[in-house]
């Protein structure tokens, strides 16, 4: 694939459910970004994604392939629950093709359309230097650093460094 105009951006549906879990489960694999250690099943996976406030997915529109996915939700509760966090995940072949900043332009207007007022991210790895680029290029704050915050699949640990954005 090398022509990401095609690419578009909508809501979920039940039939991306396999290739939300594959997506998904690859970062998990991967052990240096997500938090989650245990892979998604049919049944977790429909849940999981049934459960977040939005979830969509990064599709070519001619071939209807699926590239990626996000899911935003509530980062907290109550006099917090203003504010949002989301989660990316772009399949192994098609990293590099700009699909991440399409998910997280397209997350921001969500976040904003659900009535969120900040999009927060908890915990970026340290070292996940493309997403940190994307994240400051597209206006988010870094908070700080959080030292050996993540534990690395390798048992090792990173920092992570939790950013904002208003919406």
């Amino acid at each position: 694939m090398n022509n990401t105009e095609n690419i578009i951006i909508r809501k979920y549906e039940e039939k991306d459910l396999a290739d939300l879990i594959r997506i998904w489960n690859q970062v998990v694999e991967d052990g240096v970004a997500f938090p989650q250690e245990e892979n998604l099943i049919d049944e977790s996976g429909a849940e999981f994604f049934a459960q977040q406030t939005y979830t969509a997915v990064a599709e070519d529109k001619e071939s209807g392939k699926i590239y990626g996915l996000y899911i935003l939700h509530p980062n907290n509760v109550g006099r917090c629950g203003h504010i949002c966090n989301a989660s990316y995940a772009v399949d192994r072949e098609a990293r590099g093709l700009h699909i991440g900043e399409k998910l997280v332009k397209d997350c921001l207007i969500q976040g904003k359309a659900h009535g969120f007022g900040v999009l927060q991210f908890n915990a970026v790895v340290a070292s996940n230097i493309h997403a940190r680029h994307l994240y400051e290029r597209l206006g988010f704050v870094q908070l700080g650093t959080i030292p050996g915050g993540f534990r690395m699949k390798d048992g090792t640990y990173e920092d992570i460094c939790p950013y904002y954005h208003t919406l």
